[in-house]
């Protein structure tokens, strides 16, 4: 198979900027290569657009998140079937983590232990994306 990669691509209504600040607060990300509508050769958005982020790679750990603005003619639903999964070794650092995305958001299920021998919650950060939180609990 040719694939070399899986990204999940994260869209927002206007909100990407603030989110990736968020992101690289809470989740020690690191921005790469972001762009903005105004940015684009040849283009002239309208003043409201100019700012928005047309594409931004976010580093995350090991993995990648690429993230963009939709412009207000399109926008993006709110909500999906789908959920960023963030999986920790270190349950503290996992706590951190969880209540800084949670600041603005709604926690749908509290960090708890779980049947499957890990400590896992989710929420719903302010911008109305969908995370995953799951560390694995060691065994004496």
């Amino acid at each position: 198979m040719s694939i070399k990669n899986l990204n999940p691509y994260l869209m927002f209504n206007g909100t990407a900027g603030r989110a990736i600040k968020l992101y690289e607060s809470a989740l020690g990300a690191k921005a790469e290569g972001l762009m903005r509508y105004g940015d684009i050769p040849g283009n002239t958005p309208a003043p409201e657009n100019r700012d928005l982020i047309i594409h931004a790679a976010l580093r995350i750990g090991p993995g990648l998140v690429m993230v963009s603005d939709s412009t207000p003619d399109r926008p993006v639903p709110q909500e999906s079937n789908t959920e960023v999964c963030l999986g920790f070794d270190d349950v503290a650092d996992m706590t951190r983590v969880f209540e800084a995305l949670a600041a603005g958001g709604a926690v749908t299920m509290p960090l708890q232990d779980t049947f499957w021998g890990a400590k896992f919650g989710t929420l719903t950060d302010a911008f109305g994306i969908r995370w995953m939180f799951n560390c694995d609990i060691k065994k004496a």
